[in-house]
């Protein structure tokens, strides 16, 4: 199940589980659409993965307890901003490799 973590790794923007600006790769690595798009260039940092949009769980239990009640996002802020010109040099060897095949 995933995570939800509650902010962006690189600015700690705030991400509430309903957030549309939410990113997340293969490994869960969360980002806000901001910083993927202006500072990652849809390039994890941690992975080299690509990004999605994190999906929304649902606030009210529609069937059988699949709910932010009963599966609370997570708590755990993860905040390590990336160096921007480490990060410039490590995507620009697979920036241009689309992220399926990465």
């Amino acid at each position: 199940m995933l995570e939800l973590r509650p902010s962006c790794e690189h600015c700690n923007a705030p991400l509430p589980p309903d957030s549309l600006k939410a990113r997340i790769c293969s490994f869960e690595c969360t980002f806000c659409a901001h910083c993927v798009d202006t500072v990652l260039g849809d390039v994890c940092p941690n992975c080299g993965g690509g990004f999605a949009p994190r999906p929304i769980r649902p606030a009210r239990n529609w069937k059988n307890g699949n709910d932010l009640v009963h599966h609370a996002a997570g708590t755990r802020v993860v905040y390590k901003p990336v160096d921007a010109e480490a990060h410039a040099a490590f995507a620009a060897e697979i920036r241009d490799v689309p992220p399926q095949q990465r």
